[in-house]
Order: C-alpha cells, then sequence, then structure tokens
C-alpha cells in the first residue's frame, strides 16, 4: 500500500450502528492533523469506526467531554488549550499525565470513568528509536511549556540528564521545581553551552509556520559533532533550526514522527488495534499537511 499525494484518499468506511467514535477536541482545531491519521488507520485496518475534529470552546469543554461519553464515544484527543482541563476531569491519571502535568488522551471506560494519559512524551521517544537513535547522554530542551515538560519527563524516564532553557527565565524554573533532577540554562548562553549535549530539541513553536517567529534559526556553532538536533514542529518539515542543524552535517529528527506515534496509544485504546506507523502513513499524512 502506497499513498501519494496525487492519489485519491483511502475509501471510507460504511460505518454502522456498533461503530467505535473518537476525537479529537480543541480551540480551533482545524489545524489538527489527527483525523487524517486516525481515519487513514481505521481504512487501512478495515475497523468499524470514525474520527473527527471537535471544535469545543473553553468554556464548554466539561459539557462537551460528558456529552461525548453520553453518546458512545471511546475516548478523545485533546489539544490547545484544553490540555490542563483535561487533566483536572480525568478520574484517573496515568504516570505519563502525572509526569506531564497535562493530558492529551482521554479514554472513556465501561464503568464511567475516565482515564487521563500523556502521549507526547512517549511519542517523541518512539520517534527517536524508529530513527535508530538511542535516548541516552545529556539532552538541552528550548522552552518551558507543556509540550517540554512532557518530552523532558520522557527523557529523564528514559534514563537521560535533561536541562531546559527558555527566554522566560520564571517559567523554566518552574518546570524544574516539577521535574527534580531537571536543570536550568539562562537563554542567552545555551548556544555557547551547546558542546556539553548530545540532544538538542526544540520544544516551542518558534520555527513553525505561521507562528511568532518563523524564521528562528540560532546557531549551532559550538554543536559537538555528535549532536542530535530534534525539532518537534512538523510545518514546515524542514524547519529553519532543522536547516542549521543539517549545514553543520549533524543528525536531525523532524516533528512529523511524534505526531505519529503519539497516537498509537489512542488508537488502540479506542479502536483495539495497535496500529503501525510506516513510510505509508507518513507520505499519507504529510499530504495533508
Amino acid at each position: 500500500m502506497t499513498a501519494h499525494p496525487k492519489m485519491p484518499p483511502l475509501p471510507r468506511q460504511i460505518l454502522t450502528g456498533k461503530a467505535r467514535l473518537a476525537g479529537v477536541l480543541g480551540w480551533p482545531v482545524s489545524h489538527s492533523r489527527s483525523p487524517a491519521l486516525h481515519n487513514y488507520w481505521l481504512s487501512r485496518y478495515q475497523i468499524d469506526g470514525a474520527y473527527v475534529p471537535l471544535p469545543v470552546e473553553p468554556a464548554h469543554f466539561v459539557q462537551a467531554v460528558r456529552g461525548l461519553q453520553a453518546v458512545g464515544f471511546r475516548g478523545a484527543n485533546v489539544t490547545l488549550p484544553h490540555k490542563e482541563a483535561a487533566y483536572a476531569i480525568a478520574d484517573d491519571l496515568d504516570h505519563s499525565a502525572l509526569r506531564a502535568g497535562a493530558v492529551n488522551t482521554l479514554v472513556f471506560e465501561p464503568d464511567g470513568r475516565i482515564r487521563g494519559v500523556s502521549t507526547d512524551g512517549d511519542g517523541f521517544v518512539a520517534s527517536m528509536e524508529a530513527e535508530g537513535l538511542a535516548p541516552k547522554g545529556r539532552a538541552l530542551l528550548l522552552g518551558a511549556g507543556g509540550a517540554a515538560r512532557s518530552v523532558a519527563a520522557a527523557l529523564q524516564d528514559h534514563g537521560m540528564e535533561v536541562a531546559v532553557t527558555n527566554r522566560t527565565a520564571e517559567r523554566a524554573e518552574k518546570l524544574a521545581e516539577a521535574l527534580p533532577g531537571l536543570g536550568v540554562v539562562p537563554w542567552s548562553v545555551w548556544e555557547e553551552q551547546l558542546g556539553a549535549y548530545t540532544l538538542l530539541v526544540n520544544t516551542t513553536s518558534l520555527g513553525m509556520e505561521g507562528g511568532p517567529d518563523p524564521m528562528f534559526r540560532p546557531s549551532l556553532r559550538h554543536a559537538g559533532r555528535h549532536l542530535v538536533v530534534a525539532d518537534i514542529v512538523y510545518v514546515p518539515r524542514l524547519t529553519p533550526l532543522l536547516a542549521e542543524a543539517e549545514l553543520h552535517r549533524l543528525k536531525t529528527l523532524g516533528g512529523l514522527g511524534m505526531l505519529l506515534h503519539q497516537a498509537r496509544l489512542g488508537f488502540r485504546e479506542w479502536f483495539g488495534h495497535d496500529p503501525e506507523v510506516d513510510a505509508d502513513l507518513e507520505a499519507y499524512v504529510r499530504a495533508s499537511v
């Protein structure tokens, strides 16, 4: 099976009254590539189910979640600005959610309870491992928001020494308080200290198409030759940071892999099948970006 931008979409499944349903809650949600991703898997594995975008204003989040439960949804992904609200509404929180301090995946249990999970960090690590990169050594993360916490926690859990740097120092210090053992590097000097790290991860929207600073391209001249440079941004595919890394002949890791791998757990929980992340899926989702 080979997906290609010029090929028609995969055929839609015919839904029955037993269809399994899930979706993604966000405000806005039109940017999300999760519907393309999950519906690709549903068609590929011939599963009676559907995954839909669910634009929900913050004031209506709790009502929307309860409504989805009431009509038989199996669960939902949660994107900005609802991740903290999802954490609060969950009856049970997995280790990943407790470590991340946020939830991006809700699972509606048969007994009516809601389980909250954070798959972002493990999705990032899985995307590394898929490229033959072991999470070992020392990592420096740019940013101190929710994505940074998820990735930092997962890297720590895999034995890495992790530090963060952020333009607003107070946010970095607050994150370090939440994750014991996390180091803090001043934003003004992080480029000079790159030689001490084996992994650099941009967890911010800097460099994202349409983001606050789409031309974000810091200097990597102090990087060691074994530094891996990762960016969780996936639009554009080659961010300015990754382009700079390629100029220095450093190994790079784009953000699309994290998106694909973090989706597996939710799909398995909602639709009862452990899906495969492969080149066909990546091509299909990239065509929708």
